[in-house]
């Protein structure tokens, strides 16, 4: 419950620009190729494509999301390493908030999504410096459903990944119109979900006192 609730207080800060508060997410894509090239759809007959595939291996997707900016982005990796983990923080750190005080980031707790992870990638002068930058919030275990970046990867899912896709570079193209997109959109997530909701609806979760 501490957890959750620490969660919750932070998604209840006003926007920052100092502090930007960040949501960060990883999910798997499976790549399949075509055996036989689709039929294109035409008047009055759906494509068709043929049910045989062959499978390409798989890539990551690490999802970045600034809620209250109406911004993310999206990076593919052929793996899920330490040392993936660690460079797309970097990236955020050093790259996309180089002037912040600190980065509030908000992820699950993957086994890869600890600081430990800078030193598998960095010298300890460049990991430290990054850390000192972040300001860590682990969502509770078996309650991922915390994350803002889960809405951004399932809306994803839905509107760009529902479909074969067949290589890394392909998934990449299509990846980054999706995130031009949503982010020319402004789409913004307006987390609603309180401590104090979660405590009414919640209840049986908490420990009782006597």
């Amino acid at each position: 419950m501490a957890a959750m609730e620490d969660v919750l207080d932070v998604y209840h800060r006003p926007y920052d620009e100092k502090r930007p508060m960040v949501c960060l997410d990883e999910a798997s894509k499976q790549l399949i190729g075509e055996v036989a090239e689709p039929i294109p759809a035409a008047p009055g007959r759906p494509e068709r494509v043929d049910y045989e595939y062959t499978r390409n291996g798989t890539a990551n997707l690490f999802m970045i999301s600034e809620p209250l900016a109406g911004w993310r982005h999206v990076e593919v990796t052929e793996r899920r390493t330490a040392v993936d983990f660690a460079e797309v923080v970097r990236a955020l750190v050093e790259e996309v908030y180089p002037e912040a005080e600190k980065v509030v980031l908000v992820m699950d707790n993957l086994n890869t999504h600890k600081v430990a992870s800078l030193y598998e990638a960095f010298e300890p002068e460049r990991a430290r410096r990054i850390a000192e930058k972040l300001e860590i919030h682990h969502t509770p275990v078996h309650g991922s459903w915390l994350n803002m970046a889960e809405i951004e990867l399932s809306v994803l899912a839905r509107q760009c990944l529902d479909r074969r896709i067949e290589s890394a570079e392909e998934l990449r193209r299509e990846v980054r119109a999706w995130e031009k997109d949503r982010n020319e959109s402004g789409v913004e997530v307006r987390w609603q979900f309180t401590t104090a909701d979660a405590r009414i609806k919640l209840r049986r979760l908490y420990p009782t006192t006597q």
